[in-house]
Formats: C-alpha cells, structure tokens, sequence
C-alpha cells in the first residue's frame, strides 16, 4: 500500500476531572484507542492532561505525583496493542525537581520525555511556583529512570524510518521570540507536536490559530496542537479545548471549542511535500547551517507504522479542486484585488521606464484579452495617460462568431479605448496562396497562420505609434503550449503570464463587481459566459463557436489542479492523480482524470521551447513558468519517466 508520504494526525483533549489521573487515563485511553482505529501515526494530548493542568499547589502532593506514575503505567499496558505514537502531559519528578513534561509512548513502552523550556509566568499564569525549567537540559539529553526502565529525557526527535521526524514543545514555548521548534527543524523534525494549556481569551482563539499557522509555515512543517478543554478548573480562567492542525502556513483541521465531551480531529500531513519545500527554499538549508547546531538533539527510533489509506471517505484532508482560488469569497476578493494591482503596477513601470504613451493590444472577446484590456486601462488611468492611447484592436478571421465579435466591440467601446477593426482573412488568404497552402485544409497551418498574422498587425501597429503591445496570454495556457510560437506567444509585455486560467474568470468578475461601472459590466457577464476558444476554425452550421478549447486539450479546471501540484510541490504523477482523484470525485471518473494527465505531461513536456523565450511579465503567485526565474527547464527534456509512472497506476 502507497500512503504517497501521508501520515495521520490526531489533536485530542480529553474530558478530565482535576486531581484524578485515574480518571483522566480511561478517557485518555479512549482516544488513544479511537485514534489507532483510524490508523493514526501520532495523537497529541493537552498539557498536563494526566493530572490536569489547573491543580496548583496540588502539584507539591507526593501522592498526585505518584498516582500519576502509577497511571502512567496502567495507561502503558492499557495501549500496548496499538501502533500510534502518543504524547501525554504530566508532572515528573527528576533529581528533585518537578518538571512539565511530554511523555512519549508507543507500543506500551516510553519512548522519551521532553521537559517544557519556558514555563509561562505572568499575569493568570504562575508556573515557575512549581516548575524548573528544561533550559539546561535543553543543551543536552540524558536518560531517566522511568517506572524500572531507562527513558531518554531532554531535547529529543522522535523519528520514524523515512516516513517522519517529530519534534515537541509545550504550550508557552510557542509564544516565545524563537521557540524550541525553531530549532528543532533544523535539526531535522518535519512535525511539531505541541501539548497546550491555552485558556480562552476574546479574540485569543484567532491569535492562537495564526500563531500556530505562521509557526509551520516558517518551518516548513507539521503542526499538531493540542489544548486544555473545559473541565480544568475555572476558579479564574476558562479552558476551550482548542486543536489545531496545519501544514506549511495551510490550516488543515481545527476543532470545535467549548465541547463537554471529548475532543479529536484528524488529518493527514504530507511528509513528500514538506521535504520537496525544504529542498527548494536554499534559506532553509543555509539555516541548517549557521543556527542548526546550537542545540544538541537525540534521536530517538519510532516503530515503524501501518500506511494509511487514501480513499475517499477514509482520507480526512480536504483536498480543493481549485488550488490557485480561494473558497472563501472575501479572502477570493483580497486575492483578486492584489493580483490585479500586480498587474497594474508591472505594467505601469514598464510603461514609465520606455516613456511610451501608446499601447496596443489584441481584442478577441474572450477571457484573457478582456482581463489584458481592463488592466491596461486601470495603467493608463493611474498614469493619468488619456485611454484613447490604447489601440484596442479586433481582428475577425475565419473562426470569429457573431457573440465573440460583437463583446470585443461592446467592451472596446465602454471602456473608451480607440477602436481598430482589421479584418485578417485577405491578409491570410494572400499568405496562403504565397506558401501553397490550401485555404480548405484546416490543419495547424491554417490555424497558425492566423495568429500570426494577428501578432504582425499588432507589432506593426506599436511600431506605427511607438507604442508597446500588451500580451494576453495566461500561464494555464503557457504550460500546455496552447500558444502559436511567435504568434499569439510573442508580445511586449505580459500581464497574464503569472495567472491560471481557473482565476481569471474570477478576476474579470472581481472587476467588473469592483472597479468598472454597470455599462461595462453588463459586456463582463456576456463574455464570462463565452466558451473558451482560440476561434481559428470556422463556426459551426448556427454560428456558434465550433472549436472549444477544452474539448481539445481538457478541462482547465484539471490542468491548473495539475500544473499546481506537479510544479509547486514537485509531486510525482501517481500522486496527483490519486489527489485528483478525490478533489474531483463525482465530476470526472479516473480515467477521464488520467487521460487528461497523461496530455498535460506530454505537453507540458513537449512544448517547454515556447516558455524558454517568453516575453517580460509579472509573477502573481507562487507557481510561475518564467524560464529567468521560477522555472528553468531543457526543451528538449523527455517525459518517458512521468509518462511511465503514470501508465502503472
């Protein structure tokens, strides 16, 4: 079984009564047992939770101390049967010395425990009252004597074979200037486990969350948190029982806070992505090199652990089918009003460092050269340059629709812009003539000559006004090679060079709902509900658009899903269409998933020359194909490996 590099992970807090670890230990077992059913690498438990964390001066009591050993040791033989890697908190008791510790046990054996270095001690927090630091230990690891056996104790990883490599801090070393996890990856943990007694605040709740987030993004790693529920004492202070689990700045699960009865979440960390970050991102090995040795940690073995499953129904991550568009429509809004302001400003500066006054640009009515149109016009807005300075040009050949033709001259005429109509059908019938080529026969030639007939009007045309022209171009349509080479490909300036075509839609919409007013709008929702096209062949019988792009290559929705996984996580072909496989559950069957997969490696594959020339443009997002930076590949590279990967799935 191929878990692809998935573990799962499980943040629980258990129902407690405080001061009664015996108590505390059956409901602990509970999840313990609950999490091993459903498979589960490692359950993380709250701080203190043998005991609770709210005793107080109770924790002076020998007998507590001991009746939590002691429980310790039901709670080994009680979980010996299972797999999963549990982290408990308790008080121990070590060369006279109390300390808040993280007990590591697996398999009904200890593995390790890990003390907390910086006990919170100020304002509702008093913990230096009962507890010694582990700074000192922190520098080295020594071993303890824990119920008649050895145990390692200090700065430790708990690593398992190739699959992870799991680091522990607890609770207020999070909230640290550098927390121990700061040093802990750069020793080689890839998940961060931590045990939390986080009383709830207003607002605390967000800060916690974006605490826990930002930490496993500047890691590049795994971050299971676990905190005190409601059943801790509230003499003063209110517990919510808040788990967290995040992956890499990603929030992937989190809890539902203030439930009376026992709380856990699951889900799975992608150890595969997480490396392929690390290994891209030098900073992080620079760091491993200057600042990695400033704590000494033990590594410590953890038994190897079942695979998981990934299936629909047992695999607990959402996987989005839209990778490059946000769910939520206000942060979708955010990222469509930045990426367009993007545009705007790389656009601007190019216009500024030439002194052009004049832009040209090709106006199809569709998607890309609408979105191409409404920045340039922002540009010459913010630039206080008059918009009549924009040649919008149209450009009816053969393939032009009625629908098609009539929204490029509706929007051109909305957004004042100067309108040149240049029908190139005389243009190409010449041109074939001149080469012999059949004007009947409509093959890669005839639809080729087109466009790039098309680019000759434009450039000449910038020429003529000393002006630049702008490409349209998206960056869906740069991995596939869906571009004529020195046509459609070729401009001055790309503004959609960093964009997928998923986003666009949703840009152009963004405008229209935010920048522009309801007459131009009115044109923005007609062309938003325009099949995708090229228009290079003739329209069918009725005058409707005959040749759809997606019909032809695939659904963009999938080939952004694709290029998003394959390039900015490095995931190999088998992978992606496993992931696919759940993201698009119900909408395409796996084989129509990977009949379009195997195309998009051919082409991305094969038509890697016409990036590797590509005109200046602006990177929006985090996958970008610009050969002068994100993306650096041979065109004549082969894709026989990812090909042959994918045909044995």
């Amino acid at each position: 079984m191929n878990s692809y590099g998935f573990i799962r992970a499980a943040a629980a807090s258990p129902k407690l009564k405080v001061a009664d670890p015996e108590y505390n230990i059956k409901e602990i077992t509970k999840l313990i047992r609950a999490s091993s059913s459903e498979e589960a690498a490692v359950i993380v438990f709250p701080e203190l939770c043998m005991t609770g964390y709210t005793c107080g001066d109770l924790f002076g009591q020998k007998l507590l101390l001991d009746k939590s050993l002691d429980c310790l040791a039901a709670l080994l033989k009680n979980t010996a049967d299972t797999s999963v890697m549990a982290l408990i908190g308790m008080p121990l008791l070590v060369e006279q010395k109390l300390y808040n510790c993280a007990v590591v046990i697996q398999h009904g054996e200890v593995l390790g425990v890990v003390p907390k270095i910086y006990p919170a001690n100020y304002k509702e927090f008093y913990e230096n009252r009962w507890f010694s630091s582990g700074q000192a230990i922190s520098k080295k690891a020594v071993e303890i004597s824990l119920l008649g056996h050895s145990a390692p104790f200090g700065s430790l990883i708990f690593k398992c074979a190739e699959q992870y490599a799991l680091g522990v801090e607890i609770c207020e070393d999070l909230w640290t200037v550098i927390p121990p996890s700061s040093y802990m990856v750069l020793n080689g943990a890839n998940i961060i486990a931590n045990l939390s007694a986080s009383n709830e605040l207003v607002s605390k709740s967000d800060y916690r969350r974006q605490l826990v987030v930002q930490q496993s993004a500047r890691c590049l790693s795994g971050y299971i948190y676990a905190s005190s529920g409601v059943h801790e004492s509230t003499t003063d202070i209110v517990f919510g029982g808040d788990c967290i689990i995040a992956e890499n700045g990603n929030l992937l699960k989190v809890s539902e806070r203030f439930n009376r009865e026992n709380s856990i979440i699951y889900s799975e960390i992608d150890i595969e992505r997480l490396i392929s970050e690390r290994q891209v991102n030098r900073t992080y090995a620079d760091n491993c090199v200057f600042d990695g040795d400033c704590r000494q940690y033990r590594t410590v073995n953890v038994l190897s652990q079942k695979p998981i499953k990934i299936k629909k129904g047992s695999f607990y991550r959402t996987i989005h089918p839209h990778p490059f568009v946000p769910e939520n429509p206000l942060t979708r809004d955010e990222r469509c009003a930045e990426i367009f302001n993007i545009q705007v400003a790389g656009l601007a500066k190019r216009i500024e460092h030439t002194g052009l006054k004049y832009a040209v640009i090709g106006v199809s009515g569709g998607l890309d050269s609408t979105l191409a149109l409404l920045a340039s016009a922002k540009t010459f807005k913010i630039l206080n340059i008059p918009l009549k300075n924009i040649l919008a040009v149209t450009m009816p050949g053969f393939g032009t629709t009625d629908t098609t033709y009539a929204n490029a001259v509706r929007l051109m005429k909305s957004l004042k812009v100067k309108i040149n109509e240049i029908n190139i059908e005389p243009a190409c019938l010449q041109h074939f003539s001149d080469i012999g080529q059949d004007a009947k026969k409509h093959d890669t030639t005839f639809e080729n000559v087109q466009a790039r007939e098309r680019t000759q009007i434009l450039m000449d045309m910038a020429n003529k006004v000393n002006g630049l022209v702008v490409g349209t171009g998206d960056l869906s349509e740069l991995a596939l090679g869906w571009a004529t080479y020195n046509g459609d490909h070729m401009s001055m300036y790309g503004v959609n060079c960093g964009i997928p075509k998923t986003l666009v839609k949703f840009l152009v919409k963004w405008v229209a709902d935010n920048v522009v007013g309801d007459n131009i709008r009115v044109v923005l929702d007609e062309i938003l509900n325009t099949p995708i096209s090229p228009e290079l062949l003739p329209p069918d019988s009725s005058g409707k658009i005959q040749q759809k792009t997606e019909e032809v290559v695939g659904p963009y929705e999938l080939h952004d899903f694709f290029l998003y996984y394959a390039i900015r996580h490095g995931m190999a072909p088998q992978k992606i269409l496993v992931l696919a496989e759940l993201a698009f559950d119900g909408r395409y069957s796996g084989r129509e998933i990977k009949k379009w997969l195997k195309v998009f490696y051919e082409r991305f594959f094969s038509q890697q020359y016409k990036r590797s020339c590509l005109p200046d443009g602006p990177k929006v997002g985090t996958v970008s194909l610009s050969p002068r930076g994100d993306w650096r590949m041979p065109s004549d590279a082969e894709a026989s490996l990812w090909l042959k990967q994918l045909a044995q799935k």
